[in-house]
């Protein structure tokens, strides 16, 4: 795993540290995004702030995507490999008015918008709420 893991930091010119690698580790775990607080009960000892500048380094080399999706934390979830982090890679996120959890539905692209003439699409925050299939057994 750790291989896998190096490969993916080095893929996005990401020197690979140990923080770096354990916290690329953890994500890669997640099924649903993580917020920055979640990520600390992860990492007792970690420093609040090397987490967020491993995370905004990894947000900047496109290996994440962060989420406003209206719960009041800004939630982090793994790009896939070929992501730009354009709007035609851009995808719906689901957030569970159950459990709280937020996920990617990578399958769904978010729908570029017919804007008038001199603007230019670059980004959209589009979250769907409900309840997920977990909460509904």
């Amino acid at each position: 795993m750790k291989k896998e893991i190096d490969n993916k930091l080095n893929l996005k010119n990401i020197k690979p540290t140990a923080m770096r690698q354990l916290v690329l580790q953890v994500l890669t775990e997640q099924k649903t995004a993580i917020s920055l607080p979640e990520l600390e009960q992860k990492f007792e000892k970690a420093d609040k702030a090397t987490l967020y500048r491993t995370l905004k380094t990894f947000q900047e080399h496109q290996l994440i995507h962060s989420i406003e999706d209206g719960s009041g934390s800004l939630r982090y979830a793994l790009c896939e490999d070929f992501c730009t982090c354009e709007p035609e890679h851009l995808h719906v996120h689901f957030l569970c008015n159950k459990c709280g959890k937020t996920y990617c539905m990578k399958d769904l692209p978010v729908p570029q918008p017919d804007l008038p003439n001199g603007f230019e699409f670059s980004s959209a925050n589009f979250v769907v709420k409900g309840i997920c299939s977990n909460c509904k057994k």
